[in-house]
């Protein structure tokens, strides 16, 4: 174990792949002497070649065709999408063409491919490179969604990602490139579809992704010094959810907050409040089940508006008190 970046782990995965498997291959925009938008694709085209880290044209479109037809054919090819907004381009591939073939095909067709994308605010780029677009991906039948919250996970999912036999979408929050946590030095994979207790508790239940984790775990610190024993889970992956863990937690706790970047408004947040509100559990619950997520409007490339616009560790603390209270946030 050493302590390495978010971004570095995502790296020494890409290297791993390559070097494990003559299938896999990378594509994407500026991957290559580059090195990547953010740099996570740093010195692999120099080490394996063009042909196994290509740079693309300007197409998310072709990008994501050219991954379904590759996988296809029994390759694995692992696309960067630079911005997660930038899918809006590549829906029609992803939607219908990657979800749909394995079942369209009666099973004898896989789509193996991966797609990375840097997502979420925080970086002031503004309303069209700062969405978090993870709700839609985890509404289509045939894509599994990973969203890992620090570089431990990170480097265990994706090389997991990259083994699926199915097209996985996979989510780099932009703001935990530069965090740090300690990773093995050794090749390991991390199960897709279990979630894990980032710290345990008697009192409530935080549910949080991405972004969100640290600052759950962050406010559930807070509350401690306040006597309050804060239990935070992880999904880890979107899709499969793991609600096994997610309501033995909320069982024990009797209260629950649940916690995204993404906007409130239909967002995954109120699945995850829908699985537990349709469980026998809810009958038990103590408190109304408190949703935080981002607001109703285009993300503003102003500094705090940003902050104004998504949960804040503040935000979250408020929200504890109110549950432990039983009484309902207006966010």
């Amino acid at each position: 174990m050493r302590t390495i970046t978010y971004l570095t782990a995502i790296n020494e995965a890409l290297d791993e792949a390559l070097a494990q498997d003559e299938r896999v291959f990378l594509l994407g925009e500026d991957i290559g002497i580059y090195g990547g938008g953010f740099g996570a694709t740093k010195n692999l085209q120099k080490k394996y070649g063009k042909s196994r880290v290509r740079d693309t044209p300007i197409s998310e479109s072709a990008l994501a065709g050219a991954a379904v037809g590759a996988a296809m054919t029994g390759m694995r090819p692992i696309i960067e999408l630079q911005f997660s907004d930038f899918i809006t381009v590549a829906m029609d591939q992803l939607v219908n063409q990657a979800a749909k073939i394995h079942y369209m095909y009666s099973g004898k067709a896989q789509v193996p491919m991966v797609m990375r994308t840097a997502a979420g605010s925080g970086t002031g780029a503004a309303a069209q490179h700062s969405q978090s677009l993870e709700n839609w991906m985890a509404h289509i039948p045939g894509l599994k969604v990973i969203q890992p919250s620090n570089a431990y996970d990170a480097k265990g999912l994706l090389h997991a990602a990259i083994k699926d036999n199915n097209p996985v979408m996979f989510y780099e929050h932009k703001l935990l490139y530069k965090t740090t946590g300690e990773v093995p030095e050794d090749c390991y994979t991390l199960p897709i579809g279990k979630a894990d207790i980032k710290r345990p508790g008697n009192d409530i239940t935080i549910v949080a992704t991405g972004i969100m984790v640290s600052k759950a775990l962050e406010a559930a610190e807070l509350a401690g010094e306040k006597g309050i024993t804060v239990e935070v889970i992880d999904p880890r992956t979107l899709v499969p959810l793991d609600s096994e863990t997610l309501l033995a937690s909320v069982q024990k706790t009797k209260r629950v907050i649940v916690v995204t970047e993404a906007v409130k408004n239909s967002g995954f947040s109120a699945e995850l409040a829908a699985v537990i509100a349709e469980s026998p559990i809810a009958l038990s619950l103590k408190a109304p089940i408190i949703r935080l997520g981002g607001e109703f409007i285009p993300m503003p490339a102003q500094k705090y508006l940003e902050t104004q616009a998504t949960p804040q560790v503040k935000t979250i603390l408020q929200a504890i008190e109110q549950a432990m209270a039983g009484v309902e946030t207006s966010q």
